[in-house]
């Protein structure tokens, strides 16, 4: 693949972790992505003006991180017992 560079293992299964994460919360919520829940966890993350939020693409990426975090403690919570 020329002028592509490959992205780490690592990355990737970070990544899907954090979708599939996102994707059981989504399903926990009934996907109503306008709902309660998801606005207040916006306004939480971004701030409430909408006009000071970051591009889409940040976004997408820090809904990734936070999925990958929530994984991250459902694994925590599970191993402590």
């Amino acid at each position: 693949m020329r002028g592509r560079r490959e992205i780490p293992y690592a990355v990737r299964m970070h990544a899907f972790r954090g979708l599939w994460n996102l994707a059981l919360l989504g399903a926990k919520t009934g996907f109503r992505l306008k709902g309660r829940y998801w606005t207040w966890r916006m306004e939480t993350a971004f701030g409430a003006d909408r006009s000071k939020w970051p591009s889409g693409a940040e976004r997408r990426r820090a809904a990734i991180e936070y999925g990958a975090w929530v994984g991250a403690m459902r694994r925590m919570a599970r191993d402590r017992g």
